[in-house]
């Protein structure tokens, strides 16, 4: 092969091929700068002319050429920096300095590990996992200073937090409702973490923050109050229902209990762990033998069926279009479930009484953190398929690559 069809397939600027040597797997090429070229210095990123200590040659790995793995033999020269007084070797563009790659290579890494895991990856390329982790690493550094910084700001967002550890370690998600992006994540779940996020894209953009749906942490509700005060709080409806199911669920391990001890096989068939999703689900989702089983159920065991009936009437709140009277059947419920005898929702109507205004901000402003909980089962999936990660930071900045904007497939 040629040494200029090299030169052009390889598509390296301001460098020409010297030597070429090639096997039945691999292809060694030599490359040298042309003389015109203005050496850039790593240490302070300027151009010098004077103070040069000689030349170097590295190796690094470019993406194959005919299925032959490429590496390029890359002459450099190294200066006496003015600046720093110590002897640095020159910055090339097409280079990535800690993994001795070419940047093409890189972002092939970083394509790749968008859709699969680093250890398929490095298999694919023919790569250990170090090496592939260095290289994504450091793609996605790069990546992130471009954009990530500034802070991304939303006008419509979600709050959310995701268990990345055992021992209660958690991130805290950002998530753009309107564009579908997550935008900004840190470690912990305080109200100060989320202040981070606040302080970070200022108190301009922080009041043109028009919602924020969360789950209805005390943390988050107080940060953002701090923060974003012209911001709708919104208490999202997935979470309420997931409270409503834990308040009818306590109610019926309470009961298996009772029945355990009472020696009750009845009441122990229809109150066993295996029968727990039919109180969840909506009656219209119910097949016919659920609801049948459901129907029984409650003839059977009336503090269940008192737990059922708060359950609907809530859900029932949604129907109704007008505001006014919704927050009219939210002050029954309130009264209904705080004189019940049941515990788990006499805990609950005291907490959505003080979340009261949250609740009914949603028919102002009908915004969800669904998304917020698919792209936390997205981040889980990421975390078993790499079967953790040791490096948080890393692992941040891999949930932007498959949730946000550093996402390949998307042009930003």
């Amino acid at each position: 092969m040629q040494r200029n069809t090299i030169r052009k397939l390889l598509n390296i600027p301001e460098y020409k091929v010297v030597r070429v040597s090639s096997t039945a797997s691999e292809i060694q090429v030599w490359l040298a700068p042309y003389k015109r070229n203005k050496p850039v210095c790593s240490g302070c990123g300027r151009s010098h002319t004077k103070g040069y200590h000689g030349m170097t040659e590295v190796i690094v790995e470019d993406i194959s050429l005919g299925e032959r793995r490429t590496y390029l033999h890359v002459s450099k020269k190294r200066y006496r920096c003015p600046v720093t007084n110590q002897i640095h070797v020159e910055k090339i563009s097409w280079l990535n300095l800690k993994t001795r790659i070419t940047r093409k290579f890189g972002e092939k890494i970083y394509r790749l590990t968008a859709i699969t895991t680093n250890k398929e990856a490095g298999w694919f390329l023919g790569l250990d996992d170090e090496k592939v982790y260095r290289a994504d690493k450091e793609i996605l550094e790069e990546k992130a200073k471009e954009k990530l910084e500034p802070i991304p700001t939303a006008l419509n967002m979600s709050v959310d937090e995701v268990s990345y550890r055992k021992y209660h370690r958690y991130l805290t998600n950002v998530i753009d409702t309107d564009r579908r992006l997550l935008i900004w994540n840190a470690n912990g779940r305080k109200a100060e973490v989320l202040s981070l996020y606040y302080k970070g894209i200022g108190k301009e953009s922080c009041l043109k923050i028009e919602s924020v749906a969360m789950d209805g942490a005390r943390t988050y509700i107080s940060s953002t109050q701090a923060h974003a005060k012209n911001a709708m709080i919104v208490y999202d409806k997935f979470h309420i229902v997931q409270k409503l199911n834990k308040a009818v669920d306590a109610v019926r391990k309470a009961e298996l209990h009772k029945a355990r001890r009472d020696n009750n096989k009845e009441v122990i068939e229809f109150t066993n762990s295996k029968q727990r999703f039919i109180l969840f689900k909506k009656k219209t989702n119910l097949t016919e033998n659920q609801s049948k089983r459901l129907e029984e159920l409650c003839q059977l065991n009336e503090p269940i069926y008192k737990a059922m009936l708060l359950k609907e009437s809530f859900l029932n709140i949604y129907n109704p279009q007008n505001e006014s009277f919704a927050e009219a059947l939210l002050v029954d419920w309130l009264k209904d479930a705080a004189n019940s005898s049941l515990e788990s929702f006499q805990e609950l109507a005291k907490s959505f009484t003080d979340k009261m205004q949250f609740i009914l901000n949603w028919f102002k402003k009908r915004i969800s953190s669904a998304i917020s909980e698919g792209f936390n089962n997205k981040i889980k999936r990421l975390k078993r398929m790499a079967y953790g990660y040791r490096d948080i930071d890393y692992f941040r900045m891999k949930i932007h690559q498959h949730c946000g904007l550093l996402n390949p497939r998307i042009a930003t």
